[in-house]
């Protein structure tokens, strides 16, 4: 069977653990998450998580079912087939000379990212945008030398109208 990038996204409940037992079911199952990422959603004392995880259909479409047993996950769907938007933030602390500030400032300027931090021997950069924009950029500063990398990982939703998820058509919230 063939693994491919999945992008799991589910609204879960604020209470403490609700992480824990989610990641659990990706260990117990062998999958080794590529990004998740968690912050408040629209709806009050709920969650938005964004996992990305490698694996065939089948065996993400049955971690999905698990997940979404548990008691404090509200709804989940895999949007990886959708029509999506998708974001990643990084932060680059870059060597800087006085002889490059200005080319790793012109580099910055080309991918629209903004300087957050300027030192004597470093600049700072803040990028927004897909996964090829920033490793993209990432290569062209890494002949500079990057002194430090902090990525959020993906951040997705669907776009266009709000909708319910296929996958949760028709299922009742749970309340507990």
């Amino acid at each position: 069977m063939a693994t491919t990038k999945h992008t799991l996204v589910a609204i879960v409940r604020d209470r403490p653990g609700v992480l824990n037992r989610m990641v659990s079911l990706f260990r117990r199952r062998g999958f080794n998450i590529d990004s998740i990422v968690v912050g408040h959603s629209e709806e009050p004392e709920m969650s938005r998580v964004t996992i990305v995880v490698n694996g065939s259909a089948a065996m993400v479409e049955q971690v999905r079912k698990q997940l979404d047993k548990l008691v404090d996950v509200v709804r989940i769907s895999d949007i990886t087939g959708e029509n999506i938007t998708v974001r990643e933030l990084a932060l680059v602390k870059v060597k800087a000379s006085s002889g490059t500030r200005s080319e790793i400032l012109e580099i910055a300027d080309i991918f629209r990212a903004n300087i957050v931090d300027v030192a004597s021997d470093s600049l700072t950069i803040e990028v927004t945008g897909d996964e090829d924009k920033i490793d993209s950029m990432l290569k062209l500063l890494r002949s500079y030398g990057i002194k430090e990398i902090a990525r959020t990982g993906r951040v997705a939703m669907v776009r266009g109208t709000i909708r319910v998820p296929s996958q949760v058509e028709g299922r009742k919230k749970r309340m507990i």
